[in-house]
This record gives C-alpha cells, structure tokens and sequence, in this order.
C-alpha cells in the first residue's frame, strides 16, 4: 500500500499534551523518587532535598554525581530522550527518558535544572505557564540573577560537580487544600517514610560500615527502613535461590519475620506496623537494588494471616524491563510467566514456614532441644496439642502431690488439654492483637528464680532429678526464654541451696 500520497507531520499540541502528562499518576513521593533514580544513576553519594512551606513555596533536591553539560542537559530535558528499548548499564535505574520531566511537573508548574561539569554550570527551565501562551514547546534559560537567588544554588557551586533540581508553583498540590504549607509538609513527612523504604538497600551501612549514599530532608538524613528485619536475630533468612531468565540472572532470597510478640516498637514499626504487617506482605520486588513493588503475591496464593509473616526479596535486572510490564513511574511491575513459576514454589515453602511460626512462636517441637510445657504433634486431619507429661515442673508437682489424689490431677490435665481454646487463640493471633508477654526485668527474675526454687526443693535436693534440672535450665521451658539470665539464675540458686 502507498503512504507518500498523503504524508503530514502532526506534532502533538504542547499545553494539551503536557498537562495531560501530570496526570499520569505520579504520587509526591513516588515523584520525588524518580528523581533520586537520576542522582544514583549519575553516581551521586549525596542526595539533599530542601522545601519551605511558606511563602513561595519549593522544593530542591541537590545531589554530587557527575552532573550535565549544556549539551547533556538539553537532551535529559527532552521529553522522551531515551529510547527505552535499547540496552543500559546495569546500574541505571532510567527507562523511558521521561522521568525527570513527567515526575517533576506532576507536582509543579515550573522546574528548574541547573547542573555543573568540568567547572561549568549549565541552566534550563520548563514553565507550563510560558508554553501555555506560546502554544509550543519552549524550553528556556534562566538569567544570570534569577540564577543565583535560586536556593542551594550556592552550595552547588560550591561543589565540584553536581545536579540541582527545583520545582516550583504547587498548583496541584494547592488544589482542594486550605493551607499549601500544611499539605506540603504531610507530603513531605508521607515521602521521608516511602524513600526510606525504597532506597533502603542504597542508604543502609555497607561492607565499609557506612551507606553508599546518603538521603537527607532538611538536613535530616534518613534511615534505612529494612522491610526483612535482617538485623533481629528472630528472622529466618531462607536459603537464596536464582534462575535465568533469556540468560539474564534473577535472584530470589526469602525471610521469614520473627512472631509478632517477638518484635520491638522499632522493628513492629519498620515491618509495616500492626495494622500493615498483613498487608505488607509478599513479593519485594528490586531492579538495581531499588524498591519498585510490594505486597502482593503475584496472584499465586491468596493474602491470608497465618503468612503475614513471609517476605520475598526479588531481584531482577533492568535487561528484563519488557518481561516485567514495568510502567513510567517505576511504582509497578508484574512477572513474566517464566518468572511465575519458579517464583510459585518458593512460596509455598515459605509461606509453610510463616504458619510454623505464626501458629507456633517460631519453636518445632521435639526438634529444638527445649523441653516445652506443651507438646504440638502433626494428627490425621490436623494438630494435637497435650501437656508435656516429662516436664520438670510437672513432675515436681508430681512429687508432693499424695498417690492417692495423682488420679485427679491427671484428669485436670486431660481436661485442660481438651477445653484448649483453639478457635479463640487462631481468632486472636489472626488479629493484629499483641498478644501479653512478660518482658525480662526485675520482677520476671524474681519470678524465675522462685520457680526454678521450689521445683527444686519439690524433687529434693540432692536428687538426681534435681541435679539434671539444674544442669540443664537453659533448655526447660520456661527459662529457656531467657537465656540471658541463665547463668546468674544458676550462681544465686547454688547459693541458697545446700552444696548439690
């Protein structure tokens, strides 16, 4: 078929087609990533992000990585200076070429970029008002004063190299809001949460025992928020798996979180909180170590409770971008059906494992080597629990009960066992209900030691009963939740007690 009877070009109308861009769906925090994207991908170790409220409002982000010719900065400030289909350097956290421009004027009317290489600064600026009355793409220079009254102009310029990046008129976020300043700062307060959660890996202490790059907020630097609580000694890190993918290698590592009960405020916090901890869990999907999608499993097994507690780290290379479905904001990403598959049987191991320890604190019986008071034993058709008829406190009680009243508190037990509230304690640790704890302090010492007294005193001193309780305290249930105070239970038990 002939084309060339007809041929016209039809560039799209500038104004039209740009505020239809600002509605792409770009958050202000997601917005703000985007641009730290381009500071990491310029090998930036700084990242400053300034805003005043008040007033003119604006917001900057200045960074130190190898910043922009005049040249360069006109291209980056191309819409769709990228073709994303041609290949990258694995570090580059870009696509589409759109980023820098689409997040930025999501949020403001105005952006100003200035950047500075080999001793030279280059300035260019997008004003939708200025394309708006000109009906075409204008893109412009910033004059030399309004230059240097722009804020952290200065500590750019005292910088070797680097990027600043100012946006200004919040039209959007003004709209509907009775204080801009408010809204600004809950914004702001909202991102400082999410760029510590999507860049954690960036900004957490390396091998050198410091971050590879710093986020800061007013010249308050962020913390890392690790969704894995890598650092608490209660989190099962499952064995690392890795499969290719059209040769490229995508790298699966699972964890496991600790029980609720188990966790601090600190840690509770960072794991989305009680009422996200359910929500929060699932894949953890990074392309370069950066955060791009979270809690969903993908649709290969349904959210439930007892596997809140499983979290999967992905890892996959931008080479696999077209298989990922990744969109313009880098807030999305579904696999491909190759990927489905390996990824459908690390969840069912792990997503097992959670309901272990969600319905169990973590411990197997029989298989930990601590002598619990409860028994829990896999029956056809489901679980049994019983009373731990070998435990030492059972048998103390044992000891100083009379023969002949042993029948009835055997049959206490049986009854104990069989009123064990299984539909109340699901419906509880279902929730997002701490469950009550005693916490080490001096009150719980107190307690411990008085226990492991009297069972003592209950099996006779110089018993050999006695003898291996006191060798093996650490493991009886329940001293073996306290390890800490083991040895000093057992220095001031052999003081009280006659030489064993």
């Amino acid at each position: 078929m002939d084309y060339t009877a007809f041929e016209l070009q039809l560039p799209p109308l500038a104004p039209v087609l740009l505020e239809s861009m600002r509605a792409i769906g770009y958050s202000f925090e997601s917005a703000l990533a985007d641009i730290i994207d381009n500071s990491i991908s310029a090998r930036a170790k700084s990242v400053q992000i300034r805003f005043l409220p008040y007033g003119e409002p604006y917001l900057t982000i200045l960074d130190d990585g190898d910043g922009m010719t005049g040249e360069s900065l006109v291209c980056a400030m191309r819409h769709g200076s990228r073709d994303p289909r041609l290949e990258r350097q694995k570090s580059d956290l870009g696509r589409f070429g759109l980023g820098l421009k689409t997040a930025s004027l999501s949020q403001c009317r105005t952006l100003t970029v200035v950047s500075k290489r080999n001793g030279a600064v280059s300035a260019r600026r997008w004003d939708l008002d200025l394309i708006e009355e000109r009906q075409d793409w204008i893109l412009t220079g910033v004059a030399q004063g309004e230059l240097e009254a722009l804020p952290q102009y200065q500590n750019l310029i005292e910088q070797k190299h680097g990027t600043l990046v100012v946006w200004q008129k919040f039209d959007r976020l003004a709209a509907g809001e009775s204080s801009i300043e408010a809204a600004l700062g809950e914004r702001v307060d909202r991102a400082r949460d999410h760029l510590s959660l999507v860049f954690h890996r960036f900004i957490s202490p390396g091998t050198a025992r410091r971050p590879e790059l710093t986020i800061s907020i007013n010249a308050n630097v962020l913390v890392p928020q690790d969704p894995f609580l890598t650092t608490n000694p209660g989190t099962q890190a499952q064995p690392e798996e890795t499969f290719l993918i059209e040769g490229h290698k995508v790298l699966v590592a699972p964890f496991i979180l600790p029980h609720m009960s188990r966790l601090s405020a600190d840690d509770l916090l960072l794991a989305g909180g009680e009422e996200g901890l359910r929500r929060n869990q699932g894949f953890y999907v990074y392309r370069n170590r950066r955060l791009i999608s979270w809690g969903s499993w993908f649709r290969l097994i349904r959210q439930e409770e007892m596997t809140k507690l499983a979290r999967v780290r992905v890892d996959v290379p931008n080479a696999l971008d077209h298989l990922w479905t990744l969109d313009v904001k880098k807030s999305a990403a579904y696999p491909p059906e190759a990927v489905r598959k390996n990824l459908k049987v690390t969840v069912d191991r792990i997503c097992d494992g959670s309901r272990r320890v969600y319905t169990f604190r973590g411990r197997k019986a029989n298989t930990d080597g601590v002598i619990h008071l409860w028994d829990r034993r896999a029956v056809r058709g489901g679980l049994s629990y019983s009373i731990n008829r070998e435990h030492p406190l059972l048998a103390a009680i044992e000891s100083v009960v009379p023969e002949a009243d042993l029948p009835l508190l055997q049959k206490f037990l049986q009854n104990l066992e069989r009123a064990f509230p299984f539909d109340a304690l699901y419906a509880d640790m279902a929730s997002e209900r701490r469950p009550a704890t005693y916490e080490a302090g001096p009150k719980q010492t107190e307690f411990l030691f008085d226990l492991a007294l009297q069972l003592i005193n209950a099996l006779g001193t110089d018993s050999p009963a006695a003898l291996n309780l006191l060798k093996n305290l650490g493991i009886v249930d329940p001293f073996s939740r306290y390890p800490e105070q083991i040895e000093s239970l057992k220095e001031k038990l052999a003081q009280c007690l006659p030489k064993m």
